[in-house]
């Protein structure tokens, strides 16, 4: 391990399955833009695409400064947003369009009531199962990156907001082609402007669940996804029900009800700060022997302003390498916090915590070592470890006798 390049335990390596995945999600994206672009004049497709695409980048900011305490990889984050814009629409695309089919030729209903049928009782069953696998994918193989509600929310909103782009190509497109350019205004105003985080709030059900099974072990992590993946489709399904089948007044109850889901995850997303910083104050002091940390980096470390401002001191002193340096530290400082969270549930061995605790450690000097020589405050002199008497070159030990386990 001496030899390996200590960044890994950083987890922001795209392996050659994400890759794949990317791969697979792009092509997906393009076979479901190919329908909209058969099903309508080219250039009613590029209207609506530029319109689904103009409040992305400020939705993605939005749902990713959530994420600043403890940032997850960008690769992830990337794949998410992809599988929601690709696999998960054309997917559910498809499954939608012959589910009403059949409910229009089976039980002989008229378009309008057989849209508003398969729009509440079978969108959402099909549309959060395409979303949530993507979740589910996280925790079967990324489990480790699934640190809290926070993560999960975090996730669902980029698959959601994947989604909801692709999805709002289609509506823009049929707005243009059967009602023109009003059609399509009002059209933007509902899903563009007034509900752009409803596809994400519902997955956020699913993504709260699954980061709570991730750190808990045995049967009652399957009745805890079980129950998020019902009250996403319940979430949906209510949505799509009331805007189909009550009108005006269902959508406003609709809009309410969303605006309460939201606050509760914001203030879910607050609970779970605290709980970072609780866990930093509670592990990383007892690092102090090996003088990679300080009262000073935990009270740093400790709130988003501290952190923002030892950034911008890198930066001004040490330019990118400092500021990748600084963040770098943070980071893998508050990383070694929740490895400590998940070694005290029991959720990792005790080989997998010493693995990732002396990589993050490394992490943690080398990146002391490229700060920049001026001005850091009570940082004292940090050199890259040297070895110990107990291990090979490269481990650095906390002060002997010292459980990790211990809570």
């Amino acid at each position: 391990m001496a030899s390996r390049d200590p960044r890994w335990a950083l987890k922001d390596r795209p392996s050659v399955a994400l890759i794949a995945g990317l791969v697979l999600a792009g092509v997906c994206a393009l076979a479901s833009f190919s329908f909209d672009l058969l099903n309508g004049e080219p250039v009613y497709f590029f209207i609506a695409l530029a319109l689904a695409l103009a409040p992305v980048p400020v939705l993605l900011a939005a749902v990713l400064a959530l994420d600043r305490m403890e940032p997850e990889p960008r690769s992830n984050l990337i794949f998410a947003f992809a599988w929601g814009a690709g696999v998960a629409v054309l997917v559910a695309g498809l499954v939608n369009s012959f589910n009403l089919l059949y409910i229009e030729n089976t039980v002989r209903l008229g378009y309008d009531t057989a849209r508003g049928i398969a729009a509440t009782f079978g969108a959402p069953v099909v549309e959060e199962t395409m979303k949530g696998l993507v979740l589910l994918g996280l925790l079967r193989f990324r489990r480790t990156e699934l640190d809290g509600p926070t993560d999960g929310v975090i996730y669902a909103g980029m698959v959601g907001l994947g989604f909801a782009m692709s999805e709002n190509v289609s509506y823009y497109v049929a707005a243009l082609h059967d009602t023109g350019a009003r059609g399509l205004a009002v059209t933007v105003v509902l899903r563009g402007i007034l509900s752009p985080f409803a596809h994400p709030l519902f997955t956020s059900m699913i993504g709260v669940a699954v980061a709570y099974a991730a750190q808990r072990r045995g049967p009652v992590r399957i009745s805890v996804i079980a129950a998020g993946w019902v009250g996403a489709m319940l979430l949906h399904g209510i949505w799509n029900g009331f805007a189909t089948f009550v009108g005006v007044g269902g959508l406003a109850v609709a809009y309410l009800l969303l605006m309460v889901v939201l606050l509760v995850l914001i203030w879910i997303v607050f609970r779970d700060r605290k709980r970072i910083v609780g866990l930093i104050q509670t592990y990383l002091p007892a690092y102090r022997a090996t003088g990679l940390v300080t009262p000073h980096d935990v009270f740093m470390l400790s709130s988003l302003p501290g952190r923002r401002h030892a950034r911008q001191w890198a930066r001004t002193n040490g330019g990118r390498p400092g500021l990748r340096a600084m963040s770098d530290y943070q980071l893998a400082a508050t990383e070694l916090g929740l490895l400590h969270e998940r070694a005290r549930r029991h959720v990792i061995d005790e080989r997998t915590f010493n693995e990732e605790q002396q990589a993050l450690l490394r992490c943690m000097a080398a990146a002391r070592a490229a700060f920049p020589p001026s001005g850091w405050p009570a940082s004292g002199s940090v050199a890259p470890p040297r070895g110990g008497p107990s291990g090979p070159p490269g481990m650095i030990h906390p002060p002997p006798g010292w459980d990790p386990y211990a809570g």
